[in-house]
């Protein structure tokens, strides 16, 4: 296990291609932050963990440890990646509670979200949410647009 990797990952490299591109900012594996979060825009407060299936759980059922299509157990022992995956997944709850305390918004984007079919899609999501956040934050109010039938009237009268 010494030789997985934990930073510059594959599906962490796609997410920071990604949200550069869409002009995000971030710094990287923040040491004061609980969790060491992958990601951390601090405009939006928010840290974003980028998550393998298999080392997270994804889709694993917590009680049972039943696998699913992105996350299977080894059959050779299993007692121990069982236990494994549960200390990890109940290692990130506290985490991000943690910083949920501390106000900050979390985010975790799973690996089987970023194969090249899915791709695009959960990179737009990402920064809708992250828009979404920065809005909510800054108390910016929603505007209210005329009925359809008064502007109507004032466009013709414009018109003529």
């Amino acid at each position: 296990m010494a030789a997985i990797r934990s930073k510059d990952t594959k599906p962490e490299m796609i997410v920071r291609r990604g949200l550069w591109k869409r002009g995000f900012r971030y710094r990287l594996n923040h040491k004061r932050l609980p969790g060491h979060p992958d990601l951390v825009l601090r405009k939006y407060r928010t840290c974003i963990f980028i998550n393998g299936c298999f080392w997270h759980g994804h889709l694993v059922d917590s009680k049972t440890m039943e696998s699913s299509a992105c996350c299977k157990i080894p059959t050779t022992n299993q007692d121990f990646w069982v236990a494994k995956i549960r200390r990890n997944k109940e290692r990130d709850k506290e985490e991000q509670r943690k910083l949920a305390e501390m106000g900050w918004h979390c985010i975790t984007v799973w690996e089987c979200e970023l194969k090249s079919s899915k791709r695009e899609e959960t990179l737009e999501s990402l920064a809708f949410t992250l828009n979404h956040i920065w809005l909510q934050n800054h108390g910016a109010k929603t505007v209210q647009y005329p009925k359809m039938e008064e502007e109507s009237e004032n466009y013709l009268k414009a018109a003529e």
